[in-house]
């Protein structure tokens, strides 16, 4: 799942401090499930941002609604008239369907209340953590299920390295060393002997290096 974190009011307030009618639009989709910006917290945001802009003696129209998507267009038709009413929407959605509203209602500006953070899981109530760089090339079929990309600090195709110390990465003796963790599955496995095998530098074009990517899949194209 993608997973954002909630933009400060006060970074909110500045950017919709122009405007008399606001959108808050919210997804129901990644950021529901992280807490940041479903239907609830767009409810929430959008009494904060009046009590706020009341208080500030600058009185302001804030309405709430949640799409089930932002990143397909097809479930954004449904929030027309709301933002169309709107001068201006703040979304609650991952980066990737803020720019999709933007697209979408191109006359209208959509403005993020969101930091999208990274790819990851939850691992208790509250916490989350990155698993995934969507590199474009997985190697998960190698290191066992355990992403070296992204939850080794140094991107290892060929760990561990020398740093690590009882499990734990030296960069922090709170972050778990990827390698140990692969290392342990290789072992329960009996697939210690793959580690002999020399990994060629990662070809990185796959990844987001070359500019924006693009995937198609001609067996679905209409």
């Amino acid at each position: 799942m993608i997973v954002a974190d909630r933009k400060p009011l006060a970074e909110i307030l500045k950017n919709i401090e122009p405007y008399k009618k606001v959108l808050i639009l919210g997804c129901g989709e990644c950021v529901t499930v992280c807490m940041t910006g479903g239907d609830k917290e767009a409810r929430e945001t959008a009494l904060a941002l009046s009590i706020a802009r009341k208080k500030a003696n600058n009185p302001v129209e804030v309405k709430s609604h949640t799409v089930e998507r932002q990143c397909e267009p097809e479930y954004l038709e449904s929030a027309r008239h709301l933002v169309e009413e709107a001068d201006v929407v703040v979304s609650l959605a991952c980066g990737v369907g803020i720019q999709n509203m933007n697209q979408y209602y191109a006359d209208k500006r959509t403005l993020p209340g969101v930091n999208t953070t990274f790819m990851g899981m939850p691992v208790e109530q509250g916490v989350w953590t990155e698993n995934c760089l969507g590199c474009g090339n997985c190697v998960l079929d190698e290191t066992m299920g355990i992403c070296p990309i992204a939850r080794c600090s140094k991107s290892m195709l060929n760990g561990p390295c020398g740093g690590s110390q009882n499990g734990k990465c030296e960069v922090s003796k709170d972050t778990e060393c990827a390698w140990h963790l692969i290392v342990e599955r290789m072992m329960k496995f009996n697939k210690l002997e793959a580690l002999q095998e020399v990994k060629e530098p990662k070809d990185w074009s796959t990844s987001h290096h070359g500019g924006p990517r693009k995937m198609i899949r001609e067996d679905v194209r209409l």
